[in-house]
This record gives C-alpha cells, structure tokens and sequence, in this order.
C-alpha cells in the first residue's frame, strides 16, 4: 500500500546509515540538548575527525554530507551500501529524515550464509531484502546516551519496519537486542551526518518471520 511503501522507503534510508545529525536524547525535536561530543570509545578519530565525526572504515564522516554520501566512503560498510543499492533505497537515504540507523558492517554479514546474502539480491527477493534493512531503520534520533537511558527504563524501539529493537546493558556494554533475542555489539556509535545518527553494529538484526 501506497503509505506503508513511504514508510518503508524513508525507513531504510537510514540503514545505509553512517551519520546523522540531530539532537542527543530522544527522538529529534524533544527539545534536549545537542551533544556533539559522544562518540564511542573504540572510534578512530584525527584532528579532522574532532570538527566533523568519528571515522569510519577509514573515511571521516563529514557532518554536513548526508548518509549515503558518509557511508560511499567508508570501506566497511560496502556489502550494507551494495544491498541499499539493490533495494533502490539511496534516493530515499539522502532524504531529511531525521532517522536512527543500526548499519551492518561488512563483518556482519559475513557472519550469514553466503547464499543467504546472494539471494538477498536477487530481484525477486526485493521485498525481503527491504523488509529486513527497514528493521534496521528508526524514526527519529537516538544518540547512544539516550539508547542507554532507554536500556536502564526497559524501554524498545519501533523499527520502521514495525517490529521492535530492546536497547540493553550487557554487562558494562551497549547492546542492541532484535526480536529473536539476538544481541549484536556497537562498534561505532554516534556517527552523525545531516540527516540523522548512525550506530555501525557487529551484527545482522533479525526480526521475527
């Protein structure tokens, strides 16, 4: 249907997800205050890296330059940006959002059957490669402070997909659990573009079939 297509559409514009820009706390536009500060510990920086983001995949990430332009630049995350391609998402993930995108790196896929990722691709296996970037995708822009927040409340996070994401604190770490009780590792977080936050994960979300 026409509207859930826009939905999904503008959902997996951010999964390509390497940046975005926004306000730290809850979803954009609640008021709280701009962190341009919180980035993950584990995030490469340089000089350069401290006016703009955090590096990703070898490449800073520019602020002003939206997420698919971050994301074509960094050299971890090109099976994520491959598979955006194959669902003919870009457009959309230059949009304004703002979005809250969980990106794969290219590890993450790795981590699936091979054949499950070839047949992602495939034309006739459009609607279920959509359906699972969707799944990745969050209205709005969640920094890791605010996921953290979330993790201590219980609360979860409504994909665009429609199905859920439950941020946890498994042991001092930040994780973010899917509907099968899959809890993946942010390897990079707070990468901001201008159109919304990305969190770069270690692993494929997966919602319920």
């Amino acid at each position: 249907m026409e509207s859930g297509n826009k939905i999904a559409t503008a959902a997996i514009a951010l999964i390509l997800g390497l940046a975005v820009g926004g306000g730290v706390g809850y979803m954009a536009g609640n008021g709280m205050e701009k962190d341009d500060n919180s980035n993950m510990a584990n995030s490469s920086q340089t000089s350069d890296a401290a006016v703009d983001g955090v590096t990703v995949g070898g490449a800073v990430m520019v602020r002003d330059k939206d997420i698919v332009d971050n994301a074509a630049n960094a050299s971890n995350v090109t099976t994520l940006v491959s598979l955006v391609q194959k669902a003919e998402l870009v457009e959309t993930l230059k949009g304004a959002g703002p979005f809250t995108v969980f990106g794969p790196d290219n590890d993450a896929f790795a981590k699936l059957p091979a054949a499950t990722v070839e047949s992602l691709q495939m034309p006739e296996n459009k609607a279920a490669l959509a359906n699972i970037l969707t799944y990745h995708v969050v209205s709005g822009t969640y920094t890791s402070a605010a996921l953290k927040v979330m993790a201590e409340k219980g609360e979860t996070l409504t994909t665009v997909q429609g199905q859920t994401l439950t941020p946890v604190i498994d042991g001092d770490k930040l994780k973010i659990e899917d509907a099968m009780g899959n809890k993946v590792d942010i390897e990079t977080a707070d990468v901001i573009s201008s159109n919304g936050v990305t969190h770069v994960i270690d692993s494929v979300l997966m919602p319920k079939s």
